[in-house]
């Protein structure tokens, strides 16, 4: 545990508002996985995934992978979303968000990993102190979220390279 909020890789590329970004994890969504990896294949400019990808470093029983990432999805704490530059073109709006509001708290899914259960285990109210900051981040990273689906933008070398071909 930590008590700062985690890195947002695909906001900073979706700050470029020109690169093709997706939050997936297969364990979660394989159809939003999926279709993501078919969406930037197909974008004609940078693409990132940042994909989540469980470790015997987690503590967790490996067999049960596949659903600890569903949780830490239904937990807020790994948002799926697709934000696809080429939708603006069509007047719509580039973030997509796949994931479902939060219905877990953080705290009872990272209590299952070992690294979390240790701390819980020999420090309880530290622990208790960085849930609460994480669960902070994963509810204030959701409510960002939400309103990156309203945000109508542009973009800047698509419309200077149609410009030029006209």
């Amino acid at each position: 545990g930590k008590e700062t909020p985690r890195k947002d890789l695909g906001a900073l590329a979706m700050a470029y508002g020109s690169v093709y970004v997706a939050q997936v994890a297969i364990g979660a969504n394989d159809r939003q996985t999926v279709k993501a990896l078919l969406e930037a294949d197909a974008y004609d400019g940078p693409s990132l995934i940042v994909a989540y990808s469980t470790c015997i470093a987690h503590g967790i029983d490996m067999t049960t992978s596949m659903s600890h990432q569903k949780r830490l999805v239904d937990a807020g704490y790994w948002p799926l979303y697709r934000y696809d530059p080429r939708v603006t073109l069509e007047g719509k709006h580039a973030f997509h968000l796949d994931s479902r509001a939060p219905t877990l708290a953080f705290s009872e899914v990272a209590k299952e990993e070992a690294r979390f259960a240790m701390l819980t285990r020999s420090d309880p109210a530290t622990a208790e102190r960085l849930f609460e900051l994480a669960q902070r981040d994963i509810d204030e990273r959701w409510q960002l979220y939400q309103q990156f689906t309203d945000i109508e933008r542009s973009i800047p070398d698509q419309e200077i390279r149609e410009e030029a071909s006209t």
